[in-house]
């Protein structure tokens, strides 16, 4: 049995290798994205909060867990990988539990939870938010970022004909929020606003649209900007 484990440990490890040296070998430079963006916040405030148990929605097949982890935190990761992910996901950073954050199993509650560019891709995000905040103690935070406009929501930016990918069509939907449904998350649960950053993207008027501003510019709710960063907290 030793020897069995011990061989299907090297072959394992030898194809993880074989998958990073390629994916490093076949590297190409298509531009920064928001990830930067979102994660400075999230870090800059994490400091300061100093939360013991974190859980992160939508992990995906992303390090965050990982990171957040190597930094001490007890970290939790969830993601529907049955739902949205048909072909099967596994993340080689970290554990991922299959989980539903419209339904989620379990009862354990949480000092900080991340939701890293995810709630987006959820239809009912109103559901989604309220379920977050259920899992949060008393006086916990959500750590959110999203696609965001102040006067106007969109369903899927991807079918705004001035989008970037509107030719590409991804398989999920991608919303741009805005203050209405910050508004009606604020007044069915009992999260308040502790910090909001708003970041222009984009010469268009909706995420995905128009031109990339290189290096992209911090803004206002009263001026062009394209995605948000939210620290909320529940009293």
């Amino acid at each position: 049995m030793k020897l069995l484990l011990r061989l299907v440990n090297y072959i394992g490890m030898a194809y993880v290798k074989f998958r990073c040296h390629r994916e490093y070998s076949n590297q190409s430079y298509t531009g920064l994205n928001e990830r930067p963006i979102e994660l400075a916040f999230l870090f800059r405030h994490i400091i300061a909060l100093t939360p013991r148990k974190i859980l992160d929605v939508g992990t995906g097949i992303t390090a965050l867990p990982q990171v957040l982890r190597a930094c001490g935190y007890l970290v939790t990761a969830i993601d529907n990988v049955k739902d949205y992910w048909p072909a099967g996901m596994v993340n080689r950073h970290y554990h991922v539990l299959n989980e539903d954050i419209l339904n989620p199993r379990t009862s354990e509650t949480f000092d900080l939870i991340t939701c890293i560019s995810v709630l987006e891709h959820i239809p009912n995000h109103q559901r989604a938010i309220v379920s977050m905040c259920k899992l949060l103690n008393k006086g916990g935070y959500l750590i959110l970022t999203c696609p965001y406009t102040e006067d106007s929501y969109v369903d899927n930016v991807y079918q705004l004909p001035d989008s970037e990918v509107i030719h590409q069509q991804p398989t999920f939907l991608t919303q741009s929020f805005s203050r209405v449904e910050l508004n009606g998350w604020l007044d069915s649960t009992r999260f308040e606003i502790i910090d909001q950053e708003y970041w222009n993207f984009y010469t268009g008027s909706h995420w995905t649209c128009g031109k990339k501003h290189t290096p992209p510019l911090i803004s206002n709710a009263h001026q062009a900007h394209q995605l948000s960063c939210l620290l909320l907290r529940k009293n």
